[in-house]
């Protein structure tokens, strides 16, 4: 029997569908943006990949979070920051909610907008969205409830993100995990109740993190990944234990990238910093950090993506390279798109949308860069993660969501 979606929100969404066919945060699934999808595209034209619907929506740079029957959107209109919940096959609405919500970035940020930035997460019936301001809200994903709202700035005497709340928020086993207050946070998912705080810093002038956290097996130990504005660090998930750091360059703090790790070493790069690989061991409960390698190149705010154990990265120069992970040799550079990607990948082949609105459907491989088809999708920024679940690809533009479905697939990809 198939239950309806809507009873089907109030239990963890993992339980009723498979993972490749909902997006529920930054990421996706296992916020690495690797899926392992039955079919996908043959090409991006309209036979292949058709336009299902566009839904008008204000400024955001929140990618779209997809679970069961919908998509959850943020926007910012005014000084207001709304949230709503589209059915994902017609774009209708089903609720909406919003609260006062805004602040201005720096001048020399300003063609950036100020507009919300992090990407909400879903998870056991719940939405967890992240204000510009530092304020967390818990929301019921079934009838956009408040259940819970968290003021960082009260509760530990910080102040607002010189950039706004950039980070999205990481669930795992009913906890929340987020980069704010200066520090890293773990909140209870029922109620917002802090569990712990760690790596507090110094928040000051350019203050706030960019980067969003992982979790990944390290040396043997499940652990938290994190990097900040300065560090690369491991922490535990029970009491927030700093495990090892080690410390990363980068101009003004531009540490952005999502950290990459592959098996017991973390791959991240920065802007003004290079390109670092790094080595974790563990003899007892001693951990031990070590550079294996140091690259030239620099990426700027896209996170890579990891094929047949190669690295695919957007750098700072436009271009798209890919790194051997063990010497850090770039095996091959393209010519420069545009300034930021987001990646989803399916064995080799993956969907890239750049800022300008180019859709990019590759098939990746260590030997020379292939671009199988590319597609304009949109006349307006498109700064937001793209979201693929199932068949459906989720394009959010700064002032819309545009979803597509594919209708022609292919045999998995290999």
């Amino acid at each position: 029997m198939k239950l309806p979606a809507t009873l089907l929100l109030m239990f963890p969404v993992f339980a009723f569908a498979c993972e490749t066919e909902n997006w529920p945060q930054w990421r996706g699934p296992s916020r690495d943006c690797q899926l392992e999808a039955k079919t996908w595209p043959q090409d991006l034209t309209n036979d292949s990949l058709k336009q299902m619907f566009r839904v008008p929506l204000g400024d955001s740079y929140s990618g779209p979070v997809v679970a069961a029957d919908r998509v959850f959107v943020t926007e910012t209109v005014g000084k207001t920051e709304i949230v709503r919940a589209l059915d994902r096959v017609t774009g209708g609405e089903i609720w909406k909610v919003q609260w006062p919500g805004a602040m201005t970035v720096p001048f020399f940020a300003a063609a950036n907008g100020s507009w919300i930035r992090s990407t909400p997460a879903y998870a056991d019936g719940r939405l967890f969205v992240a204000s510009m301001e530092d304020v967390m809200v818990g929301l019921d994903a079934v009838d956009g409830r408040e259940i819970w709202r968290k003021d960082f700035r009260k509760e530990f005497g910080t102040g607002n993100q010189s950039f706004g709340f950039a980070c999205s928020p990481l669930v795992d086993a009913g906890h929340v995990y987020v980069q704010t207050a200066a520090g890293l946070v773990k909140l209870s998912g029922k109620t917002g109740a802090t569990v712990w705080r760690s790596l507090t810093e110094d928040g000051g002038m350019m203050g706030g993190a960019f980067s969003s956290p992982i979790i990944a097996e390290i040396t043997g130990v499940r652990q938290l990944v994190v990097q900040s504005r300065s560090r690369l660090s491991g922490v535990s998930l029970d009491n927030g234990q700093e495990l090892w750091s080690v410390a990363v360059p980068a101009f003004r703090g531009m540490n952005i990238l999502t950290p990459t790790v592959i098996g017991d070493r973390i791959f991240t790069s920065s802007y003004g910093g290079g390109s670092f690989m790094f080595q974790v061991s563990r003899t007892g409960e001693v951990y031990r950090v070590s550079e294996l390698w140091k690259g030239k190149t620099e990426a700027y705010m896209s996170s890579p993506v990891v094929v047949d154990g190669n690295i695919y990265v957007h750098l700072r120069n436009q271009r798209v390279v890919c790194l051997d992970p063990d010497s850090g040799e770039t095996l091959w550079t393209t010519r420069p798109f545009g300034k930021y990607w987001s990646m989803v990948a399916n064995g080799s082949n993956v969907l890239a949308l750049d800022e300008r609105g180019d859709l990019l459907l590759l098939d990746l491989n260590s030997k020379d860069f292939v671009k199988v088809d590319t597609r304009h999708v949109s006349d307006g920024s498109t700064w937001a993660h793209l979201a693929v679940a199932g068949n459906q690809v989720f394009v959010r533009e700064l002032n819309g969501l545009l979803t597509f479905e594919w209708t022609a697939p292919r045999s998995a990809a290999k």
